[in-house]
Parts: structure tokens; C-alpha cells; sequence
């Protein structure tokens, strides 16, 4: 399978400039690619991983992909897809942000491939350089303004006379239209890539490489990645799912794709994994004769996790997921207990009320049962659960039982958890 034909197949084709020549030049050998990310955050999210996992899909295919960290249009902000004007960001910002994104980008691209290595470039390199006057003369000069309002992210923000578009932002398609030229002409690159809220960019730099060039380049864009409801993927109920480990858990992160909804979980497989189409149709069949087991959710949780956060990641989210369901506490680091801790409800009490408690207590200080008379019951019907060991009402803590000398985890039933914590 040709590789727009394995983009459509998988959604991932929404619009290009001049399809059937692309689709010839694509067909005459490899050819060299580029994607931009700005550093608007020290860290990747989910939605960034379609036009990432796309330059990987290219370079699979024998292409050879650029990915692009914007230090210069990181200072402006892209309009694109805001309703509202981005805070600027200090050069230093820029700059961390930058560093933690190259890290990030080497994940999941191969640089080292003597075939076709991918290459990683940053847009300050050739865009500080130059004056005001230079990027007048040489880059306004070739787009009309008449084009530029025409373009959908500056046409919304000018209907809006509340908020507008400064000429900052305004001038961000420049920019970035200048990046495709300056890559066609020094890394001979042909090919940008990225989300449809970026057609109107990546239309400026295919106009200005021809005019400034006399050369043909293309642009292709994917569809914005979202639910079924049409909101934007990526989002939770406490905020952005980062790629950074330390920002969202592998263990959150896993929870975040095994909980995917029916009727996106078959789209994000698709769009996201590089599963064969053999196998994505497999869990599609599963899917509608079993959706109760959740096999696809398991899959794209799996791939996903591995992906970004690699097998081990995987194996301790797994585990730390085992935890609420009555698994074993044997191995749990501390790390995952943690993860599993904001997930439950947490009480402190002091760490001299821990050292002997009747579980009785525990369980009414923890919230599972109203009274002692309530959970003394709980315990007698075998109900009750301290890490994850059946225990009855003679039982009392001792310090042995405090996970990392400091947890306790109860459970009444199959799933009512609570975590003590000693202060």
C-alpha cells in the first residue's frame, strides 16, 4: 500500500495541494518532509502524536522526514485554531521549552538510519539573522495581504472585534511560510505536513517557494484529532495529556486510552498505532460482538503507552491498574502505588493512632463504613480488604503492614477503595 493510500485508510488524509501530483511525485522515490512544533509548552501532548506519528509513517515508508522545533515562531505564537491572542513567551521559556521537545522528538523518529536519517532543525537558526527590512523585502514582498486575510485563522479573529489579531500573529504565516522555502532551498524538502488548522500556513509556503524558487512544493494536512462529539482529543477533566512523565503518569496516561470511548477507540487505533490493517480490523470485529471486554481499548492503550513511555512503562501501569482490581501488592514501587493513591480517596491520621488500630476503626476513619457496629459486620462477612489481604475483625495494624512505612490501603467489597496515609 502506497503511502496516501495507508493515510486514507486510516483517516489520516484530509486535503492536499495538487493530490494527483503529489501522488506521482511520491510514486518517483523518496522524498524529504517537514513538520513543525512550536514550543508553546516544555512538553508534547496527545494531540501532537498525529503529525509526529505521521513523519514516522514516512520515514517507515522510505521517506526522509525533518522535524521542525519553531525557537522563532515560538516567539509569536500561531494564530491558528485560537480564539484569543497567546501570551508571548520570554526568550528563556523558549529556549527550555525547546530542549525538553528535541528530547521528545528523538523518540520516536530514527536519526541514526544510514537510509534515511531524520533531521532535526530548529527555525531561529535562519530567521534570527535576519533584519526587519530583509524579511520585508524578502518574504512580505512575495504574499499578499489580500491572501492572508482570506486565510480561515486570521478571517475568525478579525469578525471578532472583541479580541482581533495583532500584527504578531498576524505575521506568523509568514514565518512559517519563509521555513518551507528555506528547507526547499538548503535541505531540498517538498513536503509539509500537518493539521488542518495549518492549511493556511502551509499554503503561504507553497506560494512563496514558487514564486521565490520557480520549484513545487506540496502541502497535506490531516484531520484535527477528535472525539465523537467533535471536541478536541487530549483533554481530561484535570487538564492536557502530556507526553512528559512527570507531567501526566504512564499509569494515567494508559488509563487515559483504555477508557476511550466506543466510538472513538476504532479512529484513535487508525490514526495513532502502527498496527497492521488486519489486525485493527480484528479488535473492530471484537469490539461489536464483545464491547463489554474492551479488547480494543486494552490494545490502543498498550500501543500507546509502549510507544511513548516503552515496555517497562507499559508493565508498571499494568500493574499499578491490577491494584484496583485486587491485585497483588507484591513489587509495587512506590512510584505506582502513587499513582494509584490519586485515583482513591486519602485520609491522614496520625502515625501513633496507625500502631495497633483495630481494623474496625480504620475502616470507619477511612470512610467505608458509617459506624464500628457497621464495619465490625463488613469484617465478619469477610468483606473487608487491607492491601489487597482479606482480614477480619481480631485483625490489627502493625507497622509491617505500612506500605513504603506509610500506606495503608483498604478496600470494603470489589471495588471501594481508601488510603490512610501516617503523618
Amino acid at each position: 500500500m502506497d503511502i496516501l493510500a495507508e493515510l486514507e485508510w486510516r483517516g489520516l488524509y484530509a486535503d492536499s495541494t495538487d493530490r494527483d501530483a503529489l501522488a506521482q511525485r511520491l510514486a518517483a522515490g523518496p522524498l524529504t518532509l517537514y513538520c513543525g512544533f512550536d514550543p508553546t509548552a516544555d512538553s508534547l501532548h496527545v494531540g501532537n502524536l498525529v503529525p509526529l506519528f505521521a513523519l514516522r509513517r514516512f520515514q517507515l515508508a522510505g521517506h526522509h522526514p525533518i522535524a521542525l522545533a519553531g525557537g522563532a515562531t515560538g516567539m509569536v505564537g500561531d494564530p491558528s485554531g485560537k480564539s484569543d491572542e497567546r501570551n508571548l513567551q520570554t526568550p528563556g521559556q523558549v529556549v527550555h521549552n525547546i530542549a525538553a521537545i528535541k528530547t521528545q522528538l528523538t523518540k520516536f523518529l530514527d536519526f541514526d538510519t544510514p537510509q534515511n536519517p531524520a533531521r532535526l532543525v530548529n527555525n531561529a537558526d535562519w530567521t534570527a539573522p535576519m533584519t526587519f527590512l530583509e524579511f520585508l523585502r524578502d518574504v512580505g514582498k512575495f504574499i499578499t495581504v489580500n491572501s492572508m486575510v482570506a486565510k480561515d485563522s486570521v478571517r475568525s479573529r478579525m469578525e471578532d472585534r472583541s479580541t482581533g489579531i495583532s500584527f504578531t500573529e498576524f505575521s506568523y504565516m509568514l514565518l512559517q511560510g519563509y521555513d518551507f522555502y528555506h528547507l526547499r532551498k538548503t535541505l531540498h524538502c517538498e513536503l509539509q505536513v500537518g493539521a488542518t488548522d495549518q492549511w493556511g500556513n502551509i499554503t503561504v509556503g507553497t506560494e512563496l517557494t514558487r514564486k521565490k524558487l520557480g520549484a513545487t512544493v506540496w502541502g497535506l494536512v490531516f484531520p484535527l484529532l477528535t472525539k465523537a462529539d467533535g471536541s478536541k482529543y487530549g483533554k481530561t477533566a484535570t487538564g492536557t495529556v502530556w507526553l512528559d512523565p512527570q507531567k501526566t503518569s504512564p499509569y494515567r496516561f494508559y488509563q487515559f486510552f483504555v477508557n476511550a470511548d466506543d466510538a472513538d477507540v476504532i479512529k484513535l487505533l487508525k490514526t495513532l498505532t502502527f498496527l497492521s490493517r488486519d489486525e485493527i480490523t480484528a479488535l473492530e470485529s471484537e469490539l461489536k460482538a464483545n464491547p463489554g471486554a474492551r479488547a480494543a481499548q486494552k490494545a490502543l492503550a498498550r500501543e500507546m503507552t509502549t510507544l511513548v513511555h516503552g515496555a517497562d512503562a507499559l508493565a508498571a501501569a499494568l500493574k499499578a491498574s491490577e491494584i484496583l482490581f485486587g491485585g497483588s501488592l507484591d513489587g509495587v514501587t512506590e512510584t505506582i502505588f502513587n499513582d494509584v493513591v490519586g485515583e482513591v480517596p486519602t485520609k491522614e491520621l496520625e502515625r501513633a493512632k496507625l500502631d495497633g488500630a483495630p481494623i474496625a476503626d480504620l475502616v470507619v476513619h477511612a470512610g467505608l463504613d458509617p459506624s464500628k457496629g457497621a464495619a465490625r459486620k463488613s469484617l465478619e462477612a469477610g468483606g473487608v480488604y487491607l492491601n489487597n489481604v482479606r482480614v477480619d475483625h481480631t485483625r490489627a495494624v502493625t507497622p509491617a503492614d505500612l506500605l513504603f512505612g506509610k500506606h495503608l490501603l483498604l478496600r470494603k467489597g470489589k471495588r471501594t477503595y481508601a488510603v490512610l496515609t501516617a503523618r
